[in-house]
Parts: structure tokens; sequence; C-alpha cells
């Protein structure tokens, strides 16, 4: 049963404990949002890239937050609609395919465009992909997608609304607040951005699987991400030296 009491965890050691441990892991969770949001608006003329990354997690947290207030109505989202070799789907189940499809094929679109941009270089540019409000429309239809996945998972770790209610408000703050570096970091480095659309593959994959039934840890997911982000941190901070060992060695 949820507690509808939004302050009452606040006096409560427990409840101080729930909260630090959710935030955490809903910031965590919110990566995959932060990158993907980041390399979209990418896109767009810089002076409108701060901005479409605030209305972008901005859609993020109010979608969050009424899912939240509509616990009744999202657990009945899990309710089957039908069956596909013996697995019940539900329009939970179908939300996280479609999704996870949708994340496949911008993911994939993406890379082709990051490995051949032969279209760019002839001076062929694709309109509808590049617009705002077509970029905007693709956040926050992954918007939906992350926030089911976030907010499942916070009614699957505490009972206690107020606690749900304010870790993801600190976890999206966090994520608003380091969105730009986060974004600065992925277009310096090219590496960088080709391991964060793998991620999104990762990801994409993993959301079907959800739908499909298939339940993977998603601690062996995160524990793959940051290993890759170590290895490919010793590689720029190994590349940055061998250009400065050049730069000396020719001076």
């Amino acid at each position: 049963m949820i507690e509808a009491s939004l302050f009452a965890w606040v006096f409560t050691p427990e409840g101080w404990v729930a909260f630090m441990t959710l935030a955490f892991l809903e910031i965590v969770l919110g990566i995959d949002n932060l990158i993907f949001i980041s390399i979209l608006v990418d896109k767009l003329p810089k002076e409108k890239q701060a901005r479409t990354r605030f209305i972008g997690l901005s859609a993020a947290l109010v979608m969050r937050i009424l899912l939240l207030f509509s616990i009744t109505w999202l657990m009945g989202l899990s309710e089957p609609l039908f069956q596909i070799a013996a697995h019940p789907i539900s329009i939970r189940d179908l939300i996280l395919i479609v999704g996870g499809l949708f994340l496949l094929g911008k993911t994939t679109l993406e890379i082709h465009h990051a490995i051949d941009p032969e279209d760019e270089v002839a001076g062929v540019t694709a309109k509808p992909s590049s617009s705002f409000a077509w970029i905007l429309i693709q956040i926050v239809l992954l918007d939906l997608v992350f926030s089911l996945d976030s907010v499942l998972t916070a009614v699957g770790m505490t009972q206690q609304l107020g606690i749900m209610v304010a870790a993801v408000v600190i976890a999206m703050i966090f994520m608003m607040v380091f969105a730009s570096t986060v974004h600065d970091i992925i277009k310096k480095h090219p590496t960088l951005k080709m391991l964060a659309l793998s991620f999104l593959l990762l990801i994409g994959m993993v959301l079907i699987g959800e739908g499909f039934g298939l339940h993977i840890a998603k601690g062996y997911i995160y524990f793959a991400i940051g290993f890759s982000l170590l290895v490919e941190g010793l590689n720029i901070a190994s590349r940055k030296r061998r250009k400065l060992t050049q730069k000396n060695e020719l001076q």
C-alpha cells in the first residue's frame, strides 16, 4: 500500500536512508536519458541547445511526478492484454518494446551519420531530423519510456510517495546542473560519443527484453558502462600525454 503522506519520512532515519538510496539510483538510471538528450541537441544551433536540454529534462520531471501521483493507474498498465509465446503482454510492455525499438533505430542512424557523414559533406541536410520541434518530440517520447522505467523502480523500492517524489526531483535537478557538462564532454571527445551511442543500443535492447519478460539486473549493465568509461578515460589521458610529449619534442 502506497503511503500518500509526503513529509512523514523526513522524521525517520529509515526514510532518509531510503531517500538517499533511491535518489542515487534515480541519478544512475537517468544517465541514459541525459546522454540521449545531449546527442540530440547537438544537432541544433548553439543558442538553442541549453533551452532544449532544459525543456527536455523539465518534461521528464513533470512526467515522473505525474506518474508517481497516478500509482493506481500505473499499476493497471501491467494488466495483460494478450500473449506472445505464452508471455502476457501489457500496455507497459508495449511501451517498453516500442521505446526500445525507437531507441535502437534512432541510435543506429546516429552511428551511421557519425561513421559515414557523406550526406553532410555533400551539403545535404535532413531538415526534419535537425528541427527544434522534431528533436523535442523525440526527447519527450523517450522521456516517457525512461520515466516509466524510473517510476516503476521507485515503486519497487519504497511505499512512501514523499520519498519517491523527493528522490526524483533531486535526481532531475542533478541532471539539469550537469547536462551542459555532459554535452560538452561528449562533443569534445568523438570516441566518447560513439561509446555513448553504444550504451544507448544496449539500453534499447534491455527495454525490449524487459517488454518480453526478460528481466536483466541493471547492476550488470551499469557496471559494464562504468568499466567502459574508465577504460576510455585512460585512453583519453594517454592521448593527451602523447600529444604533450610530441609538442615538447617539436619545441
